[in-house]
């Protein structure tokens, strides 16, 4: 096959034919192509990715128990001023006033002392004057300037938020190891499915060559009289039959050099050889011991096993909501205020402005404790259903045990069967191959007739048909046993 594949591809380079490789062919052997499509898969990209947002999901909520300090400035115009009213007899009201005496002459005729006690009364407000008064305290222009700044000192939801956040990275994590699993899967029935039609192909182009090469002797014999012309005919179906079959082939072996570039991730016009040969490849069949099996070996088991984990920190989540929240908070800025816009950007501050100073300074510091006293029972539902989503799991872990238990049976089953098919197929084809050879030379010699060959060649087809198709079931299920029982690695 080797020989004829690179004659075909010399020929074509010469005559310029359509099928010309426009770049250089790939050698490819199984585990090259399986690290290609690790490396090129757009599938496993985007798993990748998924496991760094995982992981920058992690750096996230990290982020929130780390200071968080902010800046703000401001400056707006009050151009409708907020007002109140006020009683301003509640601040005194109007002012007092003396309220007149008199001297009489008697008085300074007694040559006594005399005493003056002054008397004050209120006079009754005026239009405008006392009860309510709307007034207000705001400047056309205010500003300020803040910094803020908070700690958050103890959160259970935070420090349950951070273990669950490196088990959703964990779980990320085996989901691309899963899906380099399912790429190595796919390759490598792809890869043994180009195998497989280039060992047919070969078979049948032997075969071509063999047919004619059976009826040029035919026709020779029939220009000496010794085969008819009936003989020739039903060799050239024959052989018309087997042409078509072949080319039939050949289109059957690019489409599956086609898949096997697709799942690779590799550019259809991109030209492949295959260098491992179909008789290297072993098949084991060797039974599964699923007593002592390590479940934990397949990434189903592990993911789930993850899953488990993240269901139980939920629970620990929600129930933390029950602890208190404690954050230590500051801030200190500027205020200030003007008449105009110019006169709150022309900035006099300092603590030595006793005249004219226009903004102050001002800071906080201080604790913040929140206690959750009641809420309506919403957390309890919630812890309700989060255990139940946990229960849920652990059943899925029997599920799980069962369904790989009977995977690996089945898998064990379908490599046996397929072995069995194959020796037989083997032995079908050997003998096949014997009757079409004996076939031949009794006709040639006289003493057979061309139908017998005609028919071995037809036999012979179809065991070389059924034995590749034998190869290829078998190799699929190696790959399925390998598979189910967690050993079908990536590397």
């Amino acid at each position: 096959m080797k020989k004829s594949t690179t004659l075909l591809v010399a020929v074509l380079m010469l005559l310029g034919l359509p099928g010309t490789y426009a770049q250089d062919a790939m050698q490819l052997s199984l585990q090259q192509s399986i690290d290609y499509a690790l490396q090129n898969r757009a599938s496993l990209k985007a798993a990748q990715n998924e496991e760094k947002i995982a992981k920058a999901r992690t750096g996230e909520i990290r982020a929130m128990g780390l200071p968080q300090i902010n800046a703000a400035v401001e400056v707006g115009n009050n151009f409708i001023k907020q007002k109140t009213l006020l009683d301003v007899s509640d601040f005194g009201g109007a002012p007092q006033v003396l309220d007149p005496f008199v001297i009489t002459p008697e008085q300074l005729a007694s040559g006594q002392p005399i005493t003056l006690t002054p008397t004050y009364s209120r006079p009754n407000p005026g239009p405008g004057e006392g009860g309510l008064q709307a007034i207000t305290f705001v400047q056309p222009y205010n500003g300020s300037a803040t910094v803020t700044g908070s700690q958050l000192l103890f959160d259970g939801s935070y420090l349950i938020g951070l273990k669950a956040a490196k088990t959703y990275t964990e779980l990320s994590r085996k989901t691309t190891t899963q899906t380099e699993i399912d790429i190595v899967e796919q390759v490598s029935k792809a890869y043994y499915g180009v195998l497989v039609n280039r060992e047919r192909i070969e078979l049948l182009n032997q075969n071509l060559v063999r047919l004619d090469t059976l009826l040029n002797q035919t026709r020779i014999m029939f220009q000496n009289g010794v085969a008819e012309q009936l003989d020739v005919d039903r060799l050239r179906v024959s052989f018309n039959n087997l042409k078509v079959e072949q080319q039939r082939a050949e289109r059957l072996m690019q489409l599956s050099e086609n898949l096997l570039k697709f799942q690779m991730g590799l550019p259809q016009n991109q030209a492949v050889v295959l260098t491992d040969e179909l008789s290297e490849v072993e098949v084991d069949v060797a039974k599964p011991n699923t007593q002592n099996f390590n479940y934990s070996n397949r990434i189903e088991f592990s993911i789930l096993e993850t899953q488990r984990d993240l269901a139980a920190l939920d629970v620990r989540n929600i129930n933390s909501g029950y602890l208190p929240k404690l954050y230590l908070n500051a801030r200190y800025g500027y205020s200030g205020v003007g008449d105009s816009f110019s006169d709150i950007m022309n900035v006099r501050a300092g603590a030595n402005n006793m005249i004219d100073r226009n903004w102050f300074d001002f800071g906080y510091v201080g604790a913040q404790l929140q206690l959750p006293i009641f809420d309506g029972l919403r957390r309890h539902y919630q812890v309700q259903q989060a255990k139940l989503r946990l229960e849920n799991t652990k059943f899925g872990f029997e599920t799980l045990r069962q369904s790989i238990d009977l995977e690996l049976e089945q898998a064990s089953t379908e490599l046996t069967n397929a072995l069995d098919v194959l020796k037989s197929q083997q032995e079908n084809l050997t003998l096949a191959e014997d009757i079409a050879r004996v076939s031949k030379i009794k006709f040639q010699e006289g003493v057979g007739s061309n139908l017998e060959v005609i028919t071995a060649e037809t036999d012979l087809r179809q065991a070389q048909t059924n034995y590749y198709a034998a190869i290829y079931d078998a190799l699929i299920a190696k790959v399925n046993l390998e598979k189910a029982k967690g050993t079908l690695t990536t590397k």
